[in-house]
């Protein structure tokens, strides 16, 4: 995509859509509003929708859109109807591609209808003819989804499919931030979370014991409880698991702190 293709403005869209990603608005379960709202105008579009799916057993575990959308009742029943027989819902799936940003032209052709039952029952109801979906990764059997619905008119350019590449990175970081929102790590007991912060610091278990004045042992079967929590079973993941956040160096100084005034009055 040459540099002569994005505006100011879209490199000010682009720069509030990678910073809310990385830090972002208190944006409940989702993402940010503001995030959406950028995207939407960065990438033009009539509708944007947010999903998650697990194709095993249907439900969608979560969605949200620009303008506010709901996922759930006798539309997404319709929906599941007709997702396997539609080549733009299930093409990861069927292809195992997940690397690609497909149109509905790129998979139909320019003049081809698209599936004749998500076409009747959902998409020509809604007025959308054009279609641009990003594949991210979510777990085993999941599939996150950027959808974005553009009605009659121009189709999804080249440029528009560059710009979400660029940002696939940035709006990964921003789901992954999501989904520890909607499903944060088990609740950790006070010295569990502060061996796990010296872990992620790099310490390794006579360091830990060293600093939290206790013994190898003891540092040892903390391990084995903040892996059965988290359910993990290295420290690496757990680290990752649990996110300790912008707390992390308050925390380490507030432990090194009181380890020493330990130390120095035995």
């Amino acid at each position: 995509m040459a540099a002569s293709v994005l505006s100011d403005r879209d490199l000010e869209l682009m720069m509030r859509i990678v910073n809310n990603a990385t830090v972002g608005e208190d944006s409940g379960e989702g993402l940010p509003e503001s995030l959406l709202m950028a995207l939407k105008e960065l990438i033009p579009c009539d509708e944007l929708i947010l999903r998650d799916l697990n194709a095993e057993d249907e439900p969608a575990t979560f969605s949200e859109g620009i303008p506010a959308y709901d996922d759930g009742g006798a539309a997404i029943r319709t929906f599941w109807a007709h997702y396997w027989n539609c080549l733009a819902c299930c093409y990861p799936e069927r292809t195992g591609d997940r690397g690609s940003i497909t149109t509905i032209s790129d998979l139909y052709g320019q003049q081809q209808p698209h599936d004749p039952g998500m076409d009747a029952d959902m998409l020509s109801p809604a007025g959308i003819e054009r279609e641009m979906t990003l594949f991210l990764p979510s777990g085993p059997a999941r599939m996150l989804k950027l959808l974005l619905f553009r009605g009659s008119g121009s189709d999804f350019t080249d440029r528009d499919r560059a710009v979400l590449a660029l940002l696939r990175p940035h709006l990964q970081i921003a789901c992954l931030n999501a989904e520890r929102r909607r499903h944060p790590p088990p609740a950790l007991t006070k010295r569990q979370r502060e061996v796990l912060q010296l872990m992620a610091a790099g310490y390794g278990n006579a360091q830990i014991a060293r600093t939290l004045v206790v013994s190898d042992g003891t540092v040892r079967k903390h391990l084995e409880n903040i892996f059965q929590r988290l359910d993990v079973r290295s420290r690496t993941a757990a680290v990752a698991h649990a996110h300790p956040g912008r707390d992390f160096l308050a925390d380490m100084a507030h432990i090194t702190t009181r380890t020493r005034s330990q130390s120095g009055s035995s």
